[in-house]
């Protein structure tokens, strides 16, 4: 694995609270994430992963508490900072989010063409190249996403994420209705791109054999809080019920026969 420090927080979450009306999703969560890692967010249905992420990105606006990425506080950015922000980051989206009249090359090309004046023909190569760089061949970037398996649409909005060379890389489920080979081929890649390209990388999963394969430290959310963190031996030691659910019910007893 790519050297990480998880003392050199890039993002530090502290006391967050939200509240959608009367539902409140979080109650004072806090967590860190280090540079280099690839941390991710686990926890029931429910319990505000995808929520955290998307107010990590700038989606949505906390009711109290901050977040800070990359040294901002998001709760008081000036619009230059934000700006310069979104480009830090890429987002992968659980359903791929890749607009259907397009093909794969001009989805990803998107993002070059609304931030930078660089001519269409760079744009055009720079798009290819992040595509093959996901592991999708050349032919790849003429389709349309109709015409993509679900292991391709993944591959391929993780290019269009990767299209402005982030610091950070968001992942919102990311093998989420894979068959277990494609999402063990797409753990591999985000190991090997962490690698590559220096990143940092966030990811809402449910998938025990991503936490037990590819995953630095995790957080887990329960009872609006988060309940552990750390890496999978200190987290799995914590006697909250949530982390006996995941790690110790059918599921993660078969996982952890299997893969310890």
């Amino acid at each position: 694995m790519a050297i990480h420090d998880p003392k050199e927080p890039v993002i530090q979450v502290r006391d967050l609270v939200t509240r959608f009306g009367a539902n409140l999703v979080h109650d004072g969560v806090s967590l860190n994430v280090g540079r280099g890692e690839i941390y991710g967010l686990m926890g029931g249905s429910g319990s505000g992963k995808s929520t955290l992420l998307r107010e990590m990105i700038l989606l949505l606006r906390p009711q109290g508490g901050s977040i800070r990425v990359l040294g901002h506080d998001l709760t008081s950015l000036s619009r230059a900072d934000a700006a310069w922000l979104r480009r830090q980051w890429g987002v992968l989206f659980q359903a791929g989010a890749l607009y259907s009249s397009l093909t794969v090359a001009q989805n990803v090309a998107m993002t070059l063409r609304e931030y930078t004046r660089l001519p269409k023909n760079v744009i055009d190569r720079l798009a290819r190249m992040k595509i093959r760089l996901v592991g999708l061949p050349d032919k790849a970037a003429d389709l349309y996403p109709a015409q993509l398996s679900g292991g391709m649409v993944k591959r391929a909005a993780l290019a269009r994420a990767l299209a402005m060379d982030p610091q950070l890389l968001f992942l919102d489920e990311p093998t989420s209705g894979l068959d277990p080979i494609s999402a063990e081929a797409f753990d591999q890649l985000i190991l090997k791109l962490r690698k590559m390209l220096g990143l940092t990388v966030v990811m809402v999963t449910h998938d025990l054999d991503s936490i037990f394969t590819i995953v630095d430290r995790f957080a887990v959310l329960g009872d609006r809080k988060v309940v552990a963190e750390g890496t999978l031996d200190e987290v799995i030691r914590q006697p909250h019920p949530v982390v006996k659910e995941f790690f110790w019910g059918a599921r993660g007893r078969l996982r952890s026969a299997h893969g310890q």
